[in-house]
């Protein structure tokens, strides 16, 4: 990275510091305790660029790089990783997918929408009974004699499944766990047939939206098709490499900011007339956080410049997501054992990054799946 890559990157991470500290902090435990989408906050992210960080400017787009993106979704998840979730969700999958594999003509209907936050995007290819078995997928499209799509089915656990104006759907076109069987397509909101379900009560990420898609003969036209027909979970997998990206970063910032709230505790808690910090069970364990932190920032940085320079990146981004988001969960972890009793309590923010670093295991991927992909890669190594 040269010298001046690094100032622009520095300028978006100061902005993206500044719009968290104004604008999500003094409203994050409300929106935790309420389970509220604030979704008008999010557009006011768009405002400045960052729901369209990859997005080219000719799209509408801050036409950045991964470098720049990943300080975006770090910074905003050192304050609320629900948010963050929400910014990586939208920016990877859904506009991701069709910035990666949509036609000229598709790219500009959608992407300036997407890009300026004024619409927000969900991503659909988990099912209740396809985890990570999405070769096994039930939702299913199918050509009409009019030559539209007719999509029947469920996505479950989609990030703003309820509130997101255009989703990303991936569909089995063909028979279960065949080769080439899912096709991916854009699914407008106002769509008849296509409907929002049930809303997940979940342990964290609250202010992250997470429902059910339906598709009950939701009819589309063959133009908003992605891509080929058949070509949808390899479509998918490509996306996936980047969104793991977004959740190192998720993952990053939460640990970021679980770190930096024990710090600063240790340094203000006197026990036995000093702080705690000065006592060795307390300081070993910020050197233990601090160093894990920066590993999991090296492995995030290589996956980032790897998609940047548009070279193979399939194992450095499983690396890095499988490193981090274990390490966002040991360091919020140990804040709270740091914070003792406080930590337990929501008057101290350590309890929300415990709940929330969790989700950081399990999806795009959970770290098992990720141990796969990085064992697969390693052995197709020449």
């Amino acid at each position: 990275m040269n010298f001046e890559q690094q100032d622009l990157t520095k300028q978006v991470a100061e902005a993206a510091r500044e719009f968290a500290k104004t604008q999500i902090a003094p409203n994050l435990m409300e929106w935790d305790e309420q389970q509220f989408f604030p979704k008008k906050t999010l557009q006011e992210l768009g405002k400045l660029g960052m729901m369209g960080v990859l997005v080219p400017e000719a799209y509408g787009g801050a036409g950045l790089s991964y470098a720049e993106y990943k300080v975006v979704v770090e910074e905003i998840s050192k304050v609320c990783g629900a948010f963050g979730l929400s910014v990586a969700a939208h920016n990877s999958l859904c506009t991701g997918h069709l910035l990666a594999f949509g036609t000229e003509e598709q790219k500009k209907k959608w992407l300036p929408q997407l890009a300026s936050g004024e619409w927000i995007g969900a991503w659909g290819l988990t099912e209740a009974n396809t985890g990570s078995d999405a070769g096994n997928m039930r939702c299913t499209a199918t050509k009409n004699e009019n030559g539209n799509w007719v999509l029947n089915g469920t996505k479950n656990w989609i990030t703003h499944g309820i509130s997101a104006e255009i989703a990303v759907v991936l569909c089995r076109t063909g028979e279960p766990r065949a080769k080439n069987n899912a096709t991916a397509f854009m699914v407008e909101r106002n769509t008849p047939g296509f409907t929002a379900g049930k809303k997940e009560n979940k342990l964290g990420m609250r202010a992250s939206e997470t429902a059910e898609l339906i598709f009950e003969n939701c009819e589309i036209p063959d133009s908003n098709r992605l891509g080929e027909v058949g070509d949808g979970f390899k479509q998918a997998m490509k996306i996936l490499d980047g969104g793991r990206i977004s959740i190192a970063a998720l993952s990053l910032g939460i640990a970021k900011g679980a770190y930096e709230a024990a710090k600063k505790y240790a340094q203000e808690r006197q026990q036995f007339d000093k702080p705690i910090a000065s006592f060795q069970a307390i300081s070993f364990k910020l050197a233990d956080m601090a160093t894990e932190i920066a590993a999991a920032e090296l492995l995030i940085d290589q996956a980032c410049y790897l998609k940047d320079q548009h070279l193979p990146m399939t194992k450095e981004a499983a690396m890095a997501k499988y490193y981090a988001s274990e390490v966002a969960v040991r360091a919020a972890t140990e804040a709270i054992q740091i914070f003792g009793g406080y930590g337990y309590t929501k008057d101290f923010p350590v309890e929300k990054f415990y709940r929330d670093a969790k989700l950081c295991t399990i999806g795009e991927g959970t770290s098992e799946i990720q141990k796969l992909v990085i064992a697969r890669e390693a052995f197709n190594e020449r």
